[in-house]
């Protein structure tokens, strides 16, 4: 099966609840079907600098902002292939680009400044974003359920739906375990549409018939808010408080 390793698409995102989620599945079954991997549970590392630059930006919603992470569709081991993906946004379409290692090579290349095995295009793009970067490491590790679906007719539009979405900040290995705390509730489902142009008439009559709306949502962004920055918080305060003592 031919690996797609480069993408431009718009993605559009909204929060269900189950009984929402029910119904979109049922009005869209008649258009989308499950894709040949039913279901899976997707791993993630993302990579940040050591004050957290690109998440930091990233929450400003700038026109441009960019991010890089691991990601396999299955525990890994030390020999499984996993993605390298650097991704990107412009004017709300998204740039995604990505290759193939196992684990060790990946964290070698990325955080030991080792040579990428491998000779291409987006190896020279990720090389550029690690040396302009310079202090990257892997930061946080988030995992979810998904189920992907596709279009019946053959045309290029694809809807996910990520359940039990969970992230924590040791353990960032992608042949671990899944644990972590989750960043939403039990009962909400984060839906994708992704498509590279329009999204179609039957879609659009599906959304607006049932009220359900875009918003906007960043798994990293939200876990950076609610985990991350609170520490961060609570650190500089233990600082500044043992500084009026001395």
């Amino acid at each position: 099966m031919r690996i797609q390793t480069v993408f431009k698409r718009y993605e559009v995102k909204f929060m269900l609840n189950q009984t929402e989620k029910k119904i979109v599945l049922e009005k869209i079954s008649p258009y989308m079907e499950l894709d040949e991997y039913k279901k899976t549970t997707i791993r993630n590392i993302y990579f940040d600098t050591h004050n957290y630059r690109l998440i930091r930006r990233s929450l400003e919603r700038p026109d441009y902002k960019e991010k890089l992470r691991l990601r396999s569709y299955c525990k890994a081991d030390e020999n499984s292939d996993i993605f390298v993906e650097i991704k990107k946004k412009y004017d709300k379409v998204v740039y995604k680009r990505r290759l193939m290692l196992n684990e060790k090579a990946a964290l070698d290349w990325i955080c030991n400044k080792k040579p990428c095995p491998l000779s291409s295009q987006i190896a020279s793009e990720i090389d550029y974003f690690v040396s302009f970067y310079e202090t990257l490491s892997p930061v946080i590790f988030l995992s979810y359920d998904r189920e992907a679906y596709y279009e019946k007719s053959g045309g290029d539009i694809r809807i996910t739906f990520d359940n039990n979405i969970l992230c924590r900040e040791n353990d960032l290995s992608l042949s671990s375990e899944i644990y972590g705390k989750e960043i939403l509730p039990k009962d909400m489902t984060l839906m994708e549409i992704k498509c590279s142009g329009g999204i179609p008439l039957w879609l659009t009559q599906i959304l607006s018939e049932h009220k359900i709306y875009k918003t906007s949502f960043s798994k990293y962004g939200t876990a950076y808010t609610n985990i991350i920055f609170p520490k961060l918080n609570l650190k500089e305060k233990e600082v500044k408080e043992y500084a009026k003592i001395q």
